[in-house]
């Protein structure tokens, strides 16, 4: 290991601010578990008790109707498609209470770009959830919903932004980042807003008091340097609002779309990331991987490359699954992942505020109902196996 990739290792281990082209060399060049050790020093600074937190939610789809087309997306159906469907309000009202059953504190509502669906709708759909279930945090759509629904209702996103969080948005997924430098995003989705709009729309909502989640999907041929830029991107937002709450990169997946898995992210080059990027935001709490594209060996492994949350059991997910994710867990083997990377594993909600920390086994739920479910939300629910 060189000198200058030690020195920046023990810089970003110490809570120091390393640069974009240093975080490119890490990402590149530092040796595998040492970069891994100085992102994880990151996190044991931050969480010195050791604990990982996980969520229990449901992404409920409400429409699969999209104008956006994306090349790596699964789950659209174009408008007037045999295949496309929208669901009403009552069955997402039911799905919503399946959720809060199987303790669920959030609620992911996400759909395509459906070219009748304007604010109004958006209004309609946050405001029923919140009067029905206001225990429940709505944590959903994304930028590029947000100029989608803008531009049919012909509002300003400002405007779109307070009328949506007015009718019940708690907070924005980070949900259409995939990739944001020009290059990679105009190959992957010619028709969706560029990655500097994506972010001058979370600069608006951050403003606005909606705090949100960044992604990134690795794996559609974009350069390492294109990933790095990427986060700066990211980085760049997060310094002027701070209003980013966690980092949740994922792994695209290949089946059912037009990129047919031409190229795809190595398990090493996902841990690589988790670590670059624990040490590139430091100021950003915390960090999540996506055991569900990557699996829950992978997931595990993460918790020592700086990684402080695994995300949600997904009560309900459909649109990476429609691509081939397949990866499923109950909550037993959730906990047991975090607990045999020696971690202390702790339910949390959507402001990542602990509601149960489960510090020995005698301390876990019990609830055999709450596992991963994954298939075409067209189909009616089926158990998991």
């Amino acid at each position: 290991m060189s000198t200058e990739i030690a020195e920046i290792l023990q810089r970003g281990a110490d809570g120091g601010r390393i640069t974009t082209e240093e975080a490119l060399l890490l990402y590149t060049e530092a040796p595998f578990h040492e970069l891994g050790e100085a992102a994880d020093a990151v996190r044991r600074r931050r969480y010195p008790e050791g604990i990982v937190t996980y969520l229990i939610d449901r992404n409920i789809n409400y429409t699969n109707v999209c104008v956006t087309a994306c090349k790596f997306c699964a789950f659209y159906r174009a408008p007037k498609h045999k295949e496309g469907w929208s669901h009403d309000l009552d069955e997402i009202l039911r799905r919503c209470a399946e959720a809060i059953d199987l303790g669920a504190t959030q609620v992911m509502l996400q759909g395509g770009h459906h070219p009748e669906f304007g604010v109004e709708y958006y209004e309609e759909l946050f405001g029923a959830v919140k009067r029905e279930f206001p225990q429940l945090a709505i944590h959903s759509i994304g930028p590029s919903e947000i100029g989608h629904m803008a531009k049919v209702s012909e509002v300003s996103i400002e405007e779109a932004i307070k009328r949506i969080k007015a009718a019940g948005l708690d907070s924005i997924a980070g949900a259409g980042a995939e990739m944001l430098p020009e290059r990679p995003r105009k190959a992957l989705a010619p028709l969706k807003e560029s990655g500097e709009r994506w972010c001058e729309i979370m600069e608006v909502a951050h403003g606005l008091g909606l705090e949100s989640t960044a992604t990134m999907m690795m794996g559609t041929g974009e350069t390492n340097a294109e990933r790095i830029e990427h986060l700066r991107m990211i980085r760049d937002v997060h310094d002027k609002t701070g209003g980013f709450r966690a980092f949740i990169p994922w792994t695209y997946q290949p089946e059912n779309n037009h990129l047919k898995g031409r190229t795809q992210a190595t398990t090493v080059e996902y841990l690589r990331m988790l670590a670059t990027a624990r040490l590139y935001f430091n100021e950003i709490a915390h960090l999540q991987s996506s055991w569900l594209t990557t699996g829950k060996a992978a997931g595990q492994v993460s918790l020592h490359m700086g990684v402080d949350d695994l995300g949600s059991i997904m009560l309900e997910e459909n649109v990476i699954s429609s691509a081939g994710a397949r990866h499923r867990s109950n909550l037993h083997g959730l906990i047991d992942m975090i607990r045999s990377a020696g971690r202390v594993p702790a339910h949390r909600n959507t402001l990542y505020e602990h509601l149960s920390v489960h510090w020995t086994p005698e301390d876990d739920p019990t609830d055999e109902r709450v596992r991963s479910h994954v298939s075409s939300i067209a189909l009616p629910l089926v158990e998991s196996t």
